[in-house]
């Protein structure tokens, strides 16, 4: 397991409100109509009429986007991106926004005021933005609307691409899919001579929309004992603390690609193509990452309930529009707006 610390202080900061940003972002689409920036204190015409979206998997997308990103830009690596939690949208939508790619697709989405305004409140409208990652998505090749397929379709899409890694998320709900379940066996039928290579990250969060799932469930040694059955070697990314995962991350992705990278050159230089063991990372995270901890005396963060939208009747609910005030203050990049 690697236990280095790869971040820079300044590092560190950056890419942790790199992704507040991000989560900031899924909460606005989740609730906000108006006020985007927050400029005055909110008030109940700010906030959606009907509340829709997944949270609880979207800090986790974001959270490896992020990372993703951050080894891209330093090795120059040909990497595309799948979601498997598909309805956790807003934890896509985030970083594409923040990139800059929305707004180049979908002028009229902005990067300044009123193109964000425009983008929470067109979020899961009809006729707008979807709250799955739909085709309309910049540069989606998986829905997600129906889950199961994201693994098969990272598989398809390293064959005969040898530069590429396909960084595919499967939520812990989605692996208990006949098609997912399946899908984690399509590693036997990549040559690494001439195919790329798919990094599976699987996300425990826990919870799927109101049960525990299976796979958070078992033991670390049984969990483990399955995915080398599978022939992955698992690498494990477990915690909530945010500083701490961070480093974590940074430093297993980092030994994953770098094992990529080995593999491929052996069998490149030898031309000889055996089947590897090929890397994977088991992200152990609370559901709704970063989220309220608790909501009207129940445990919210790390719970079934912050599948979908963890506090609803937000114009009707005084208390619950202050917590939504001090949720998305909280999760700026800076802590307050």
């Amino acid at each position: 397991m690697p236990t280095s610390t790869p971040l820079t202080a300044d590092e560190l900061h950056r890419i942790n409100a790199w992704w507040r940003a991000c989560n900031y972002l899924s909460v606005g689409m989740i609730y906000l109509r108006d006020n985007p920036l927050l400029r005055e204190p909110l008030r109940i015409e700010h906030v959606k009429h009907r509340l829709l979206g997944h949270w609880g998997a979207s800090p986790a997308l974001s959270f490896v986007w992020a990372h993703l990103n951050r080894v891209i830009k330093r090795d120059d690596l040909d990497v595309i991106f799948i979601a498997g939690p598909g309805h956790g949208a807003p934890g896509v939508l985030g970083p594409v926004y923040l990139e800059g790619t929305y707004s180049e697709v979908y002028p009229d989405k902005s990067e300044d005021e009123e193109g964000l305004q425009k983008f929470f409140k067109q979020f899961s409208f009809p006729g707008h933005i979807g709250s799955h990652v739909t085709p309309e998505t910049p540069g989606s090749i998986h829905e997600g609307g129906e889950l199961g397929y994201s693994l098969s379709h990272a598989y398809g899409a390293c064959l005969d691409n040898p530069d590429l890694i396909v960084a595919c998320v499967v939520g812990d709900g989605e692996a208990e899919t006949g098609p997912l379940a399946t899908a984690w066996h399509s590693n036997k039928f990549i040559n690494p001579i001439r195919d790329g290579a798919v990094l599976p990250i699987l996300n425990l969060n826990g919870y799927k929309i109101a049960n525990p799932t299976i796979l958070a469930r078992i033991s670390h040694e049984e969990l483990e004992a399955l995915f080398r059955g599978y022939g992955y070697t698992p690498y494990f990314v477990e915690g909530d603390d945010p500083d701490t995962m961070h480093q974590r991350m940074a430093a297993t992705l980092e030994t994953a690609i770098a094992e990529i990278h080995a593999v491929q050159q052996q069998a490149r230089t030898s031309g000889v193509a055996e089947r590897p063991r090929w890397p994977m990372i088991v992200l152990r995270s609370p559901k709704g990452w970063t989220g309220p901890k608790e909501v009207n005396g129940h445990k919210t963060e790390g719970s079934w309930r912050s599948h979908q939208v963890p506090f609803s009747d937000v114009r009707d609910n005084p208390a619950h529009l202050q917590l939504l005030q001090d949720l998305v203050a909280e999760l700026s990049p800076g802590g307050t707006l």
